[in-house]
């Protein structure tokens, strides 16, 4: 799928931009390459979204920025915040199309003071979902069209100004939101170099983590990027015929194909993959499958995360108690697997993936 670009503007997308590539749109229209870090620093250091603001810049240059470049191109559709802190936002972009993205709080408990703060941006990659999960409501209807690097990059700089004015800083980003990040491989690379970059958010590469439902070739591709990402790998079932049930994709992957490709990727960065695991009551949560699972674990090295479901109206899988999620925790540690289960966040904010746009009835096929 090719990436979209909006013929609904002149305007210029600035996010797009890298600093090599802004540095050469001024100085093709005689502007000294300096100004490039001055612009970049506005937007990405002090979430200054318009020229007008950016008040060491000359006044003939913001108004030839603002003729020719957008920094905020999508308009807020909805939004809904959980009383755990956890807020969705629905962004429409220029061609009508939606995506979610999600700013998640939580507190490290290796970290101390301001530190501790935990402050996640949750991005979408793609308009939808070719996947198809069985239990996912991004993947109703498929995927329309893959977000561009500056659409990406506007969602984590929407979370980091809003954070801004609560007097937070985004601290952390995953590639968890809709679409598959790994289908659009160059512009979420591309997103990746920008957020990490000085010049850009700053977000260490430790603190980024990009989340495939699992393509070999694109895992092996990313294991040479020289990166330190963490992968990690929506797993959400031990076996090939339950994933394979579950998630359509999989049907073309064995699960031994797609191991092989984290142990290089393992391999070549040092990097430990981690393991995602949406337990569904009654379908991946048996005794068998924590044996499976922690089997698997052991094999990479990989530590768990377990997510008990998050149920979307409209299909046939359910939430299993704390009960059941402690026993199947309990089940891997015991065989010696660094598992945890993450704390379900934004219940009541529409936060699975999806929701919220199919609030608005979009993604809901035909």
């Amino acid at each position: 799928m090719e990436p979209y670009t909006s013929g609904m503007s002149a305007k210029q997308h600035l996010l797009d931009l890298s600093l090599d590539q802004l540095e050469a749109e001024l100085e093709g229209s005689g502007e000294p390459t300096y100004r490039a870090r001055q612009v970049l620093h506005w937007i990405f250091g002090r979430q200054v979204t318009h020229f007008t603001d950016m008040t060491d810049l000359p006044g003939a240059l913001r108004d030839r920025l603002d003729a020719d470049l957008s920094i905020l191109v999508a308009e807020e559709l909805d939004s809904s915040k959980a009383p755990d802190g956890t807020t969705k936002t629905l962004l429409q972009w220029p061609d009508g199309a939606s995506t979610e993205t999600v700013m998640i709080p939580s507190q490290d408990r290796r970290s101390s003071g301001r530190d501790r703060q935990r402050r996640t941006v949750c991005l979408s990659t793609q308009v939808g979902c070719d996947v198809g999960c069985r239990f996912c409501a991004s993947g109703i209807g498929g995927s329309q069209r893959d977000l561009t690097v500056g659409e990406v990059m506007e969602q984590a700089l929407r979370v980091a100004q809003q954070l801004r004015d609560q007097e937070e800083r985004l601290t952390h980003v995953v590639f968890m939101g809709m679409g598959e990040p790994l289908a659009n491989y160059g512009v979420t690379m591309a997103a990746v170099r920008h957020l990490n970059a000085e010049w850009g958010l700053g977000i260490g590469q430790r603190r980024i983590t990009v989340s495939t439902v699992g393509l070999p070739t694109q895992i092996e591709r990313l294991a040479r990027e020289g990166l330190q990402i963490t992968l990690a790998l929506s797993l959400h079932a031990p076996n090939d015929e339950l994933r394979q049930e579950l998630i359509p994709w999989a049907r073309g992957v064995p699960l031994e194909r797609l191991l092989q490709a984290c142990e290089t990727y393992f391999g070549e960065t040092g990097r430990e993959v981690t393991l995602e695991y949406c337990l569904l009551a009654g379908t991946n949560d048996s005794p068998v499958h924590a044996d499976q699972l922690a089997a698997i674990a052991k094999r990479l090295r990989a530590h768990v995360n377990l997510l008990s479901y998050n149920p979307v109206e409209g299909l046939p899988f359910t939430r299993p108690t704390d009960f059941q999620s402690h026993d199947f925790l309990a089940a891997l540690r015991r065989q010696g697997v660094n598992a945890h289960h993450r704390q379900s966040r934004g219940l009541e904010a529409n936060a699975a993936c999806g929701q919220l746009r199919r609030r608005h009835g979009e993604g809901l096929g035909a």
